[in-house]
């Protein structure tokens, strides 16, 4: 016998296949589990359809058989039946658990999965490993300070340099490029590594990836702004970023491209820019030093969150360190071309006292470095003393 009903469903001539299933889940979710609620309707099949939704969606059915009266009466089921039984939670919408599962596959934080979903493979699945509490923040950041490099950048402006300068420029764009190619592959590689739960992450490391792919057109388009082609690059070089493109890990690489290479390329940058001979590079260098800022400030974060997680962390970084001079040992490091250029970036003459005057503001630039390299040292979690002595192992072409 179907019982009095608290509720009351008109569907009219509206079918269950038509959006009439929409007026029917509404009318449930708004009454208690196990309520009765009635459904009129006048579509044809719309019994037949009406039992396999219910048994689909875990709700009780009785088919009515009066004329005139409703054509079935829904029991509210609970919604941790049917299709949502074993439906897994991923967590507050906040803070991310610490480790999350690969059950959840790419559903956001704190959504509900189904059961069922395949298992998704994501390497960096665990808190401790890839999180920095400041990421939300250094993404917000990021997103607002994208720039547009066809508007940003004084590309009309005249200047007038001499013919060597102007190849300086060009040998030094050159280097820069492929040093922001590796910066650019490395973030997208472990962007898609990171399990989705930690989204501030993967997201930070995506808009990096952006930056870097800004940076390369850049830089490419202020090298062929008065000549055809680029200038030269180098073995110890290419072997040196190689190294960089073949570390797997993702705190020992953060460690090596944004600590290490990125802090000091930050020093280079407030170099050219304060030196630059011509206003689109010194434009170039300001910019991209801003975004650089960025990319170091997210390694450091990360890193000083996973060493207080796991101080023997500390061991393995200066390991990493160790084994890339190791590797690197008998590399050129920085090619004469590109440091000669900066030696003439800073001169900004032929004269010989003028050159002295350069070389020895390179001097300062390296020394610059050093002491920013042994400042986020420090930060992650080196004593002074170690810190000093790791800055001193890094590669001789900066990056």
């Amino acid at each position: 016998m179907i019982e009095p009903c608290l509720g009351r469903i008109e569907l009219a001539d509206l079918g269950l296949d038509q959006g009439g299933h929409l007026l029917v889940k509404r009318a449930l979710q708004a009454v208690p589990v196990n309520t009765p609620v009635a459904v009129y309707g006048s579509a044809p099949e719309l019994a037949i359809h009406l039992r396999g939704w219910c048994r689909a969606q875990g709700h009780d059915i009785e088919i009515a058989h009066n004329t005139g009266g409703p054509v079935a009466v829904i029991y509210r089921g609970s919604p941790e039946v049917g299709r949502w039984l074993g439906a897994e939670s991923t967590g507050n919408a906040v803070v991310p658990e610490k480790h999350a599962s690969a059950s959840w596959g790419v559903a956001g934080r704190s959504a509900t999965v189904e059961a069922g979903v395949p298992a998704f493979d994501f390497p960096l699945d665990v808190r401790a490993e890839v999180w920095a509490k400041e990421a939300a923040r250094l993404y917000a950041q990021a997103a607002a300070a994208q720039w547009n490099p066809a508007t940003a950048i004084p590309w009309d402006e005249p200047f007038d340099l001499l013919d060597e300068v102007e190849d300086a420029i060009v040998q030094v764009m050159t280097y820069l490029i492929e040093n922001e190619t590796v910066a650019l592959l490395i973030p997208a590689r472990f962007a898609s590594q990171i399990h989705p739960h930690f989204r501030e992450v993967m997201q930070l490391l995506a808009i990096q990836a952006a930056d870097e792919a800004r940076h390369i057109e850049v830089f490419t388009r202020r090298a062929l702004l008065r000549r055809t082609k680029l200038g030269l690059s180098t073995v110890g070089g290419q072997a040196s970023l190689k190294t960089l493109i073949d570390e797997p890990d993702f705190a020992l690489s953060a460690m090596l491209l944004s600590v290490l290479g990125e802090g000091s390329f930050l020093s280079l940058l407030s170099f050219l820019h304060q030196y630059a001979p011509d206003p689109v590079t010194s434009e170039i260098a300001r910019l991209v030093a801003q975004d650089e800022a960025r990319h170091v400030a997210v390694g450091v974060a990360h890193l000083a969150c996973h060493v207080k997680e796991d101080p023997v962390l500390l061991e393995r970084l200066a390991e990493a360190i160790e084994h890339r001079h190791d590797v690197l040992a008998n590399t050129a490091g920085l090619n004469e071309e590109v440091f000669d250029s900066l030696i003439l970036f800073a001169a900004g003459s032929w004269r010989p006292e003028a050159l002295r005057a350069g070389w020895e503001k390179m001097q300062i630039l390296i020394a610059d470095m050093n002491q920013g390299r042994v400042r986020r040292l420090c930060k992650i979690g080196f004593d002074q003393q170690k810190a000093i002595a790791l800055s001193a192992l890094h590669t001789r072409n900066f990056m």
